[in-house]
């Protein structure tokens, strides 16, 4: 299904919009509903150009004739019978204003009218195609109302009547049939092909009423392309029952040809004239003035008839204006040719013999424009001139005029045009920033543990070589209490800073103090990651539930400094049972000793190969002076 509110909104020109708003506001006032019906949901729904517009409200819309004159539309003539009014509305819009009827028809060719509401008009139309309505009002805009299913028969392109007896009631049918397969290119639909040939042999259309030959006879040059309809209608018989004088072999046909080019052109340029009256003279070219004056009598729209013979004189004064010096420079030609009436622009561009004026016309379709091309919104946007500026639009214009007229050629020029313009810089942006909260000491990677060591242990050495100081009362200090070194230096600590300080400069003394604190800190991470304790003085040998242990040897020595045991990781897998830790006995021991964590577990079943211990040396331990050698007893392991 179609979305006929995009269809309202897009298809249609602004003018045609324009005008309906108008009707709408009339009705809505006058508290009536209002629907478009007929050809214009027919050409909304198959895609064809909208021509003109039939509106129907639910009441009289004989008594909307004044407001609607208010509103901007211009009254071109009236039907009392079928209570309509033919409104003409600014940009060549036409409307029909009609109301809501039943139709009846004792005799054919003799219609009763009675007021009723949309589905009963819509049954009365002529075909399916024509017998469908969108809603104009507030809370149903757009919505579609299709009784007959006339869009199926759009789909097939199809006519299909109304009713069975269509041509017989109303035989003008059949004249609009040929009308309208001559501008769309439909078929009838077999049935009603068949009751179109029956009308033909049975002389239906000799009933036809006086209004609806000349209202047909109008709508002849209201057509696209009036030429062709007009040979349609003469091969289907039907002109000699409208108007036998209008025939094709009367027209200008070369004319109607170059009108038709002409008309082309200006709709390019957004210019969109209503053709109809510059097609009458071209068609009755060749009539006498009398059988000229008798068609125009016939037309029940008089309105019409006006355009027709006021269409040279606004020609004529468009065109001095076009020629005068308040129109010499291209961009007031343009302002002009926009401004004037379409169709008076028009017959102006078809029929003037004017050079200057052909070059003109010729320029404003083809060479002006092009300096639409030229805009530099490249350079606009550099200079921060984009959609949303206040007067986007209005400069656009002015630089499209400026550039038609030859200038602004240079750059410099044209950033000197645009800087007025251009809006000033935004001020940059604000960053607020929250206080940064402080980082944690990040803990050294275990896989640099050794490397840490060994780097803190030769530091140390170079610094206390470069002193002249001993660091094993330090070393042995941090292996003993590391977390007093740490915290408050001890009193060996203390002592060897000094000498060094009485030495060398404060330098020397500070690099002493951060290379202790420095092993210290790895040894206590160290100490985290060991499998068991080791004793600072001798021990006994650890108790251990673990069948078979490895033991480990603690060799002293005063010259090397102190290493730290590695061990291999061991593959086994723990067990569920819980080891017992190593309990470690020591005679005379220095501080006591910590167990934090568990001993190795034991493997059930399969026993990883058991880890080599490495030999460590380590530094004595500090009593009254002296280094002590502690040896710790062979600790034994879970399988």
């Amino acid at each position: 299904m179609a979305d006929y509110i995009y269809l309202l909104e897009n298809r249609l020109s602004p003018a045609q919009q324009a005008a309906l708003v108008a009707v709408r506001e009339v009705a809505r006032a006058k508290g009536l509903t209002v629907f478009l019906v007929g050809g214009a949901v027919r050409d909304l729904t198959s895609g064809s150009p909208v021509r003109d517009l039939d509106v129907v409200v639910q009441g009289n819309a004989l008594k909307l004739k004044k407001d609607i004159e208010k509103a901007g539309g211009k009254i071109s003539g009236e039907w009392e019978a079928g209570q309509a009014l033919f409104v003409r509305f600014a940009g060549g819009v036409r409307i029909e204003v009609g109301s809501t009827l039943s139709v009846t028809f004792p005799k054919p060719g003799k219609p009763v009218v009675k007021p009723a509401n949309l589905l009963e008009d819509l049954r009365r139309r002529d075909f399916t195609a024509n017998a469908m309505a969108l809603s104009l009002n507030e809370g149903s805009y757009g919505l579609l109302m299709d009784p007959l299913n006339g869009v199926a028969d759009i789909e097939n392109r199809e006519l299909r009547l109304v009713s069975n007896y269509g041509f017989i009631e109303d035989p003008v049918r059949m004249i609009r049939a040929a009308r309208f397969m001559a501008r769309l290119g439909w078929q009838m639909e077999e049935k009603t092909l068949a009751r179109y040939e029956t009308g033909k042999q049975e002389e239906y259309i000799a009933v036809m009423s006086e209004f609806h030959r000349g209202y047909e006879t109008e709508e002849i040059f209201h057509e696209e392309d009036p030429l062709r309809v007009l040979k349609r209608l003469e091969s289907e018989g039907w002109m000699k029952h409208l108007f036998p004088a209008l025939t094709s072999a009367k027209a200008n046909v070369a004319e109607l040809e170059r009108l038709r080019e002409t008309q082309t052109q200006l709709q390019m340029q957004g210019i969109n004239p209503e053709a109809a009256a510059a097609n009458f003279p071209l068609l009755t070219a060749k009539m006498a003035p009398k059988e000229i004056a008798a068609l125009k009598a016939s037309f029940p729209r008089q309105g019409f008839v006006a355009e027709i013979e006021s269409l040279e004189s606004e020609a004529k004064e468009f065109a001095a204006q076009l020629s005068a010096k308040t129109a010499t420079l291209p961009s007031q030609a343009w302002k002009l040719i926009r401004s004037a009436k379409p169709e008076a622009v028009l017959w102006a561009a078809h029929t003037t013999k004017s050079a200057a004026l052909q070059a003109k016309f010729k320029s404003f379709c083809a060479e002006w424009p092009q300096a639409k091309q030229k805009l530099p919104y490249a350079l606009m946007q550099e200079m921060r001139i984009v959609p949303g500026v206040p007067q986007y639009e209005e400069l656009l214009d002015k630089l499209f005029f400026e550039l038609m007229d030859g200038k602004l050629e240079m750059v410099e020029e044209m950033k000197a045009f645009l800087e007025p313009y251009s809006p000033p810089a935004p001020p940059p942006p604000v960053h607020l920033r929250r206080p940064r909260a402080a980082k944690k000491e990040a803990k050294p990677a275990k896989s640099r543990k050794k490397a840490a060591a060994g780097e803190a242990e030769v530091e140390l050495a170079a610094v206390a070589t470069e002193g002249g100081v001993d660091t094993a009362p330090i070393e042995a200090a941090a292996v003993v209490k590391p977390t007093k070194v740490l915290t408050k230096a001890s009193a060996p600590v203390k002592a060897a800073a000094a000498k060094v300080e009485a030495k060398k400069p404060v330098a020397v003394v500070k690099a002493v103090v951060k290379a202790v604190l420095k092993k210290a800190a790895v040894k206590v991470v160290a100490k985290k990651a060991a499998p068991a304790k080791v004793a600072v003085k001798k021990a006994a040998p650890a108790k251990a539930t673990a069948k078979k242990a490895v033991p480990v040897k603690v060799v002293a020595s005063k010259a090397l400094p102190a290493k730290k045991m590695v061990t291999k990781k061991a593959v086994a897998k723990p067990v569920a049972k819980k080891a017992v830790p190593a309990k470690v006995i020591a005679k005379k021991p220095v501080s006591k000793p910590v167990a934090k964590k568990p001993a190795a577990k034991v493997v059930a079943k399969k026993a990883a190969p058991k880890p080599v211990a490495k030999k460590v040396v380590a530094k004595p331990a500090v009593t009254k002076g002296k280094p002590v050698k502690k040896v710790a007893a062979p600790a034994k392991k879970k399988r």
